[in-house]
């Protein structure tokens, strides 16, 4: 990394300059982030929660507001919408942020409201997933592979590649924990 136009001292070229807050892109800069929102949630009267360290829950009175994140995708919810809107323009005056309005995907999760609640489902993840992966065709099965097949240790071809395997292998381990039933 190479200091601005500008900020080079003639007298000490071989000086860097001190970052006072994260850079976006580099690694330390996604916990400068959560460690930012968790501060100016806790001050403004939220509880993190002890399950899961993106869940932030405010409570006063009747009022519950629920803040859940991950990355730069946020979720505000509560039971009293205007405490809610009020909350949403007080973090904007602070964070930039984009209302996308109501809630229909999230983390690979479509959201459809009804009469009878928020019905969640994968459908759209799985079909994706499913595409990505050449397997759009593929029939249901009981069992991951055939039982009667023995595997060798040189079958088959080596990746030259790896990382879209390891891409493949991570969302399949998001469906087992949020869909165990397929």
């Amino acid at each position: 990394m190479e200091q601005p136009v500008g900020f080079v001292d003639n007298g000490k070229p071989h000086h860097v300059c001190k970052l006072w807050k994260a850079v976006y892109g580099l690694k330390q800069a996604p916990r400068a982030w959560y460690l930012e929102l968790r501060t100016f949630l806790i001050q403004s009267g939220f509880v993190n929660s002890l399950v899961d360290a993106s869940l932030f829950v405010f409570h006063s009175g009747n009022t519950l507001i629920y803040t859940l994140f991950y990355v730069d995708d946020i979720i505000i919810t509560g039971n009293d919408s205007a405490k809610v809107q009020e909350f949403i323009e007080v973090l904007s005056r602070r964070f930039s942020l984009k209302d996308l309005d109501e809630l229909s995907y999230f983390l690979g999760v479509e959201a459809t409201r009804s009469n009878a609640g928020l019905l969640l489902n994968q459908r759209k993840y799985i079909t994706d997933l499913l595409h990505r992966t050449n397997m759009s065709s593929a029939k249901p099965a009981s069992s991951p592979m055939v039982t009667t097949e023995r595997l060798q240790l040189s079958s088959g071809t080596p990746l030259t590649d790896g990382s879209e395997y390891r891409r493949v292998v991570d969302s399949l381990q998001y469906l087992h924990f949020t869909r165990p039933d397929i």
